[in-house]
């Protein structure tokens, strides 16, 4: 199976990346897994990660309230963007829906709260060496100076383990992030192809020419898989992370 997977991701156009880890027999198989990748919405897994460690070790309130100002509402996905006037919206809330619906500007507006300097930091902390949020979303300035935030397939495969084997910062803190992740409303990726409501804690990433999805699936033996690609044809990778994804939950289903 492994041969096949990777003749068809060197077949691809652009570059792919992709990460599993069995997280019972320990098997795991990589494939461009310690390259960067333009991130997308990936980048709001880590930041979350960070963001909960700033919660644990830095008291930060996550029932703080922030305004939100006519110009933090950018465009794509979201529904704070929709909100009228300016609405002042708890921390909690925007983390959840930074995830679940992957907001852009829930993102944003933790991004700046948060600091984008002081959470590099902070991802070294938490293990995550290459992984780097350099900008907010819609910073055209900085994304034409070639600034990009950016993450490897294997980096977010073990974040994931650590919130699975409830270890990332403390086992209340894991399980946070694991229920958040099992709320997911972009599904059209890993879950996809599996039995309907299968459980799955994963989060998305798309943009032109781009397409992600990292998650934990709980099969009988549950397994870490991440998916990576930029320059890509996107229903081309979309269609092999269905079809791998349904592989290797038979495979582990057993």
């Amino acid at each position: 199976m492994w041969n096949e997977l990777f003749d068809k991701m060197e077949g691809m156009r652009g570059k792919v990346g992709f990460y599993y880890k069995n997280l019972v027999t320990d098997e795991t198989v990589g494939f461009n897994e310690d390259e960067l990748f333009r991130a997308a919405s990936i980048f709001k897994l880590p930041l979350l990660a960070a963001m909960l460690y700033e919660k644990v070790y830095n008291n930060v309130d996550f029932g703080e309230k922030i305004k939100i100002s006519e110009s933090d509402k950018i465009p794509g996905c979201g529904a704070v963007q929709h909100m009228t006037g300016e609405p002042s919206i708890d921390i909690l809330t925007l983390a959840k829906l930074m995830i679940t619906i992957s907001d852009n500007t829930a993102a944003n507006v933790l991004a700046e709260y948060f600091g984008i300097e002081k959470m590099k930091g902070v991802f070294d902390k938490l293990g995550m060496k290459k992984t780097r949020l350099n900008r907010q979303l819609y910073d055209f300035e900085s994304e034409s100076r070639g600034v990009m935030n950016v993450f490897t397939p294997k980096e977010m495969g073990e974040l994931l383990e650590k919130i699975y084997k409830r270890t990332l910062i403390n086992e209340e803190t894991s399980e946070f992030f694991e229920d958040i992740l099992l709320q997911q409303q972009i599904n059209s990726k890993i879950p996809a192809r599996l039995p309907y409501d299968f459980k799955v804690a994963h989060k998305t990433g798309e943009e032109e020419e781009t397409t992600h999805d990292v998650g934990i699936v709980y099969a009988k033996q549950p397994f870490i898989v991440c998916f990576a690609s930029n320059d890509t044809d996107v229903p081309e990778f979309e269609d092999f992370m269905r079809d791998t994804s349904y592989r290797l939950f038979c495979m582990t289903e057993q």
